[in-house]
């Protein structure tokens, strides 16, 4: 009898370790699969399924994407769905150890962000203490915090050396396109992101093509000719030639690569490679989505101007909140594009509280004016970005986007409603009255909210913590983890 009983315990235990073991290895499915881990959305409690290679050059349309584009170039952000996709792989990977390692560790990330927004972190959310973000600038600040710390953890980079100087491993660090040869610097030389920097091209979650497309414009470009053959040509070549030499292209045709650009010809030049224009991340300052611009796969850059190196004196201590601003409106530049003539025709010289100049006056000084405002207009020229917007962050003038089909820098992240004021062009005859009809109330919420989004477009040697830097690549790190590279695992 008792060794029938202990048999039965046995037996017991032997079933209930059975249980045990199988609802183990349900849970580690359900992290690593990537059938089961779904799209981050920093603008409400939820996500989306996750994106396949074959997927990233298709149009913004369906309910289940994280982005949609409206016919403006505005992101919004939509809710889970249960629909499902039929997704083919662009190509079959095989599946080796490291890659699979590399896409388990970026489901558990995913696990992890999903888990911190499922429990509603509330000292995330409600405090503002050091680094932790905190505020309605934010689409969701609790998944941006926990997305943050996981890309410190784990987020590694490979960047090519194939290449010469200057067109490649350099760029131009005091022009208007400084974001491109900053990046480009501090990814290859600077210590504040060496971090995420791996010499081991196995173990990259992405691969950084360095090179530079505004010193292309200046090294290989035959000037007034507009011929941009040449630098299509070295774009070409140089996937061509990374292609050839390493494995990694091929296996996802670009879709873990990326390329960064602020001179306005480069979606142009990306489409010297159909995969790199359709696939590859590509992170520009030209965010048109009328020119292929892909919220889902692409990132915008922040256009800064520093022609001298460092931010000009002015706007590095700009006056306290409460200091008055006797101009309602200012914008002084020169006439190109579609939509600053409008802006001319309307309020050029015909009101003294809208000070909108073509050609800025003599005895006038440009950031000393954007100080005095209490609106920036940031009007789009040949091309939808202006370095306005950031000198008006910069200023505490609360900007005022007039473009069109433009995608705002970071809008995956920042709510940029909450610290600007964007203005269909069709309603640029009505500038005043609807700058007059923001509440003294909104307009210094939307003003104080300036200083917390400031550090995000900061360009710091070395790099700091959610500094301009750090959000490109949390940016490109938020596409990477968005997308399936593996078939299955």
């Amino acid at each position: 009898m008792k060794d029938l009983k202990m048999e039965s315990y046995s037996g017991v235990s032997v079933f209930m370790f059975s249980l045990l073991f199988a609802v183990s290895i349900v849970v580690v499915m359900a992290l690593c699969s990537d059938r089961s881990i779904s799209l981050i959305d920093f603008s409400v409690f939820s996500l989306n399924n996750i994106i396949s290679t074959d997927e990233l050059h298709r149009t913004v349309s369906s309910s289940d994407q994280i982005f949609s584009v409206d016919a403006g170039g505005s992101i919004s952000y939509n809710s889970f769905t249960n629909q499902t996709r039929n997704t083919t792989l662009v190509r079959k990977i095989k599946r080796l150890g490291r890659e699979q390692a590399l896409e388990r560790g970026l489901a558990r990330a995913r696990a992890s962000i999903l888990n911190a927004v499922l429990s509603r972190n509330v000292s995330v959310t409600t405090r503002n203490d050091g680094d932790i973000p905190a505020g309605e600038v934010y689409r969701n600040p609790t998944a941006f915090y926990q997305s943050y710390l996981e890309m410190e953890k784990i987020f590694k980079v490979y960047i090519y050396t194939e290449g010469e100087l200057p067109i490649v491993h350099d760029g131009p660090c005091k022009d208007l396109y400084t974001t491109e040869g900053r990046f480009i610097q501090e990814m290859e030389h600077g210590s504040g992101t060496s971090r995420f920097r791996t010499k081991n091209p196995y173990a990259a979650h992405v691969y950084f093509m360095p090179f530079s497309v505004a010193w292309m414009v200046k090294y290989i470009y035959r000037p007034t000719s507009f011929d941009i053959k040449p630098l299509k040509q070295f774009v070409s070549d140089y996937v061509k030639v990374v292609s050839t030499k390493y494995p990694f292209w091929n296996r996802t045709n670009g879709a873990d690569h990326f390329m960064l650009a602020c001179h306005d010809w480069g979606p142009h030049t990306s489409k010297a490679n159909p995969f790199l224009y359709n696939t590859s991340i590509r992170v520009l300052c030209n965010a048109n989505t009328s020119e292929g611009f892909n919220p889902r796969k692409d990132v915008s850059l922040p256009e800064i101007s520093l022609y001298g190196g460092e931010l000009v004196e002015k706007l590095r201590s700009p006056p306290p909140l409460n200091a008055p601003r006797p101009h309602l409106g200012f914008f002084a530049g020169g006439l190109h594009g579609p939509v600053r003539p409008i802006l001319l025709q309307h309020w050029k010289g015909r009101d003294n509280d809208m000070l909108v100049y073509e050609y800025l006056p003599k005895d006038q000084n440009y950031y000393s004016l954007m100080l005095q405002s209490r609106f920036c207009l940031c009007p789009s020229g040949y091309e939808v970005a202006s370095p306005r917007v950031v000198e008006a962050i910069f200023s505490d003038c609360v900007p005022v986007i007039l473009s069109v089909n433009y995608v705002l820098p970071f809008s995956d992240v920042l709510k940029w409603e909450a610290f600007s004021v964007q203005v269909d062009v069709s309603e640029i005859p009505r500038l005043k009255e609807i700058l007059l009809a923001v509440p003294e109330e909104k307009y210094r919420r939307l003003k104080a909210n300036l200083r917390l989004v400031r550090r995000h477009f900061e360009l710091n040697q070395p790099a700091k913590r959610f500094d301009l830097f750090h959000m490109i690549l949390h940016s490109v790190w938020l596409r990477r983890i968005n997308t399936r590279l593996l078939a299955s695992l």
